[in-house]
């Protein structure tokens, strides 16, 4: 499959929809080189925790330049301080800058050995891969994603309490929703995908029928 043919998937989601968990089954079925976008914001906002006297464009950058997969499964990136310090540092342009071209060189130069790229974040349907073969938005209500969350920080930190990570989620919803710079929004040529009260199976199943049935009509398969 050469360039020109390479598959290209993009997916937007709020925080805790699922998307994450349907983008990397997608990517193995089909061969798909994946980048959660969501988790490089997650890892700069570890680094300004970490190195905040050494934080800088310059420094992110060289970072980046040699992040790897298995830095982005950190599970401190999970966490809920990390979570509202990557909101916060997501509006900042030049950070902005440095993910945008680093999501771009994903999205549309994967290793070869990969059959596309399958990308989630918030603004990948109309920011990072505006002409993407497949677009989903991937949702859930509010109650179901706290949950989701709170299940996910409580097997690495006993303490966690519900309350405040449906304040989180709350909070980070507000911010992702109306930020001045790429916000989250739904595109009109986006799969709507509400995951409430789906399993993850059917969630996959749902999108696979929808992928095969679109790559059989133009024969791609």
């Amino acid at each position: 499959m050469d360039n020109k043919k390479k598959l290209k998937i993009a997916i937007d989601s709020p925080a805790a929809a699922g998307a994450g968990t349907l983008a990397k089954k997608i990517s193995h079925y089909y061969n798909l080189y994946y980048l959660d976008t969501g988790k490089i914001y997650r890892y700069i906002a570890y680094l300004k925790i970490k190195y905040p006297k050494k934080f800088s464009g310059n420094f992110i950058k060289k970072k980046i330049k040699k992040l790897s997969v298995k830095e982005l499964k950190k599970k401190e990136l999970i966490s809920d301080q990390v979570g509202i310090e990557a909101s916060i540092i997501s509006k900042r342009k030049y950070i902005r800058k440095i993910v945008h071209n680093f999501q771009i060189k994903c999205a549309y130069h994967p290793p070869k050995i990969y059959n596309g790229s399958c990308l989630d974040g918030r603004d990948i349907t109309y920011n990072i891969i505006p002409d993407a073969d497949f677009k989903f938005f991937i949702t859930a209500n509010l109650k179901t994603r706290a949950i989701r969350r709170y299940k996910e920080l409580k097997s690495i930190n006993k303490k966690t309490n519900y309350s405040e990570v449906l304040k989180s989620i709350k909070k980070r919803d507000k911010s992702d929703y109306n930020r001045r710079i790429a916000p989250l929004k739904k595109t009109k040529d986006s799969v709507l995908i509400n995951t409430t009260k789906l399993s993850k199976s059917s969630c996959f199943l749902k999108i696979k029928k929808i992928i095969d049935r679109k790559l059989n009509i133009n024969g791609n398969l």
